[in-house]
């Protein structure tokens, strides 16, 4: 769910009373439109995700010390903050900007109009940006200046300024008591480029949130760990799988999970829609969803040339999102991991009648992928022993003098005769893996490490066996579809033996294989291991 303030995007300034605009105003706000949205009945839990002054409205509204309209505190149970700000401007500053807040609306303009000369090339942009960002980032930044209105950024700048009685700030921006007083997991991003917040104000927070200092759990210790449970729905007496499937993650409950499923077979092999020799990947049991989990302080500090844009920079969003998708699933809770919910919702078997012609309808083996002229990969879908084009036998005619090697990376056991490709002179080597989930580093690097093998052993292979073009022949990676992990796998060995940048390789495959890497949490992976040298604390 994303809130746009009032005034601000594609919400109306309807309402213009200076009072409204204020850090307790807003935080109101949010609180009553978020309970208005979740589920009360179910107990539905609420993540944060704020930027910049977002990031103190998230912390007032996640503290359960202060005081609330609602009860929507007890409810939150993990907080983002990227870019943080620690507490309001001290009370120079703050002075100083109530000064420049007083300036006519008209003066105010012709400064914006002045400090915005030269569109996406503007001071104003590189503020946000820096100097160094691409034309894309400079245009969205110069489209969200744009889409500010003056009067809007002014109630709300005064609305975060405190008032300050003996030294000590009252009203504006939540102090760091507030965000000390958080007791859930919390993930701070910062930014190393960032001039308009510090970077230094993640490391305040993060050593304010000390997870030593963090207040005892209220209930008992059964209460606090204890998962959420979903009603179980009315048996189905249907054999069709997809009969006992939720509809929504919203319906999943304990009883859909098993540590393995079996496949409900029809009662004839003959009109059964699914290949007798189809893998059926197993299904994991679900995740705990505790009610209040455990106090975790991350820390990030995403390096240069990320700057405050870091949210929203082509550059540096899919980093971002891979590094909360991962804390989320790792700290609040499973289920919140896109892998997991993928192959669970999955709901139709790879050869039903629906996948079997997605599968048919796939190019059966993709371009060279490599370095110009000297080609290392070639990604394929599957094999399929019954099929009449995409067969071994097919294959070994079509392909054999050019693919020397596969590497079957499917989790089970393949749908086609490997004996068939070996007898050719095509070595198959099997490397399972998990589909819908992006391989670990670990799975990574024993690829490489076979690659790298497969490729040493290769000129003593062509020597001996009389290969025609040598120079041409390369190694086959398949999947299922020859997209997601084959592709995954296959990027990062351009990255790490070839010299490709992670978006040159992305590209280069996707070239080689149209439309390329599918899953945005592979993608997301790919950037945040490969592009950037992220230096993580976990406190």
């Amino acid at each position: 769910m994303a809130i746009d303030y009032p005034g601000c995007g594609r919400s109306e300034f309807s309402v213009t009373n200076w009072d409204a605009y204020t850090t307790d105003a807003l935080v109101e706000l949010l609180e009553t439109v978020i309970e208005d949205y979740r589920d009360k009945d179910a107990g539905q839990r609420v993540v944060l995700i704020g930027h910049s002054m977002g990031t103190s409205l998230a912390a007032k509204l996640a503290n359960t010390q202060l005081e609330h309209t609602t009860s929507l505190a007890e409810y939150v149970v993990g907080l983002v903050a990227i870019c943080p700000v620690s507490s309001p401007p001290d009370e120079s500053k703050t002075w100083w900007f109530r000064m420049g807040l007083w300036a006519p609306e008209w003066m105010f303009n012709l400064w914006r109009a002045w400090e915005g000369w030269g569109g996406p090339n503007s001071a104003s942009i590189i503020r946000f940006v820096g100097k160094d960002a691409d034309e894309a980032t400079r245009k969205l930044q110069y489209r969200f200046n744009r889409q500010s209105r003056t009067p809007v950024f002014r109630r709300m700048a005064n609305g975060a300024l405190p008032l300050y009685h003996n030294g000590k700030p009252k009203g504006g921006l939540p102090t760091l008591e507030v965000w000390a007083g958080l007791n859930i997991p919390v993930f701070l991003i910062g930014a190393k480029g960032d001039t308009v917040v510090s970077p230094e104000e993640a490391e305040k927070i993060a050593k304010a949130l000390d997870p030593e200092k963090t207040l005892p759990e209220s209930g008992s210790s059964e209460e606090t760990h204890e998962a959420i449970a979903d009603a179980a729905a009315p048996v189905s007496t249907s054999t069709r799988p997809q009969d006992h499937m939720p509809q929504a993650i919203e319906d999943l409950n304990d009883d859909d999970f098993t540590k393995a499923k079996s496949p409900v077979l029809p009662s004839s092999e003959e009109d059964s829609p699914n290949d007798p020799s189809t893998p059926d990947e197993t299904m994991t049991e679900l995740p705990a969803q505790p009610n209040h989990p455990r106090k975790v302080v991350k820390t990030i500090m995403m390096p240069s040339p990320a700057t405050h844009a870091v949210l929203y920079a082509p550059c540096s969003v899919r980093a971002v999102a891979g590094l909360i998708s991962d804390f989320l699933a790792t700290h609040v809770t499973g289920r919140l991991s896109l892998a997991w919910q993928l192959q669970y919702l999955s709901r139709e078997g790879k050869w039903d009648v629906k996948n079997l012609n997605k599968w048919k309808s796939v190019n059966p083996v993709s371009e060279p992928i490599g370095p110009a002229g000297k080609p290392i990969f070639r990604a394929l879908k599957t094999l399929r022993e019954v099929d009449d084009v995409h067969c071994p036998q097919n294959f070994v005619s079509n392909w054999g003098s050019i693919v020397k090697d596969i590497i079957d990376i499917s989790k089970d056991q393949p749908v086609y005769d490997p004996r068939g490709l070996e007898r050719a002179g095509i070595y198959y080597h099997k490397f399972p893996t998990v589909s819908k989930i992006p391989p670990e580093a670990r799975e990574v690097e024993a690829f490489i490490k076979l690659v790298d093998d497969l490729r040493d052993q290769q000129p003593a292979r062509a020597t001996a066996e009389d290969w025609t073009n040598p120079e041409q022949c390369v190694i086959g990676v398949h999947c299922h579809y020859g997209f997601n992990r084959t592709g995954y796998f296959i990027v990062c060995y351009l990255v790490e033996r070839c010299d490709f940048g992670v978006q040159e390789a992305i590209d280069t495959f996707a070239k080689a294989r149209p439309n390329g890497i599918r899953h945005s949490h592979f993608l997301d992976r790919l950037y945040e291991s490969g592009r950037w040298s992220l230096l993580a604390t976990s406190v």
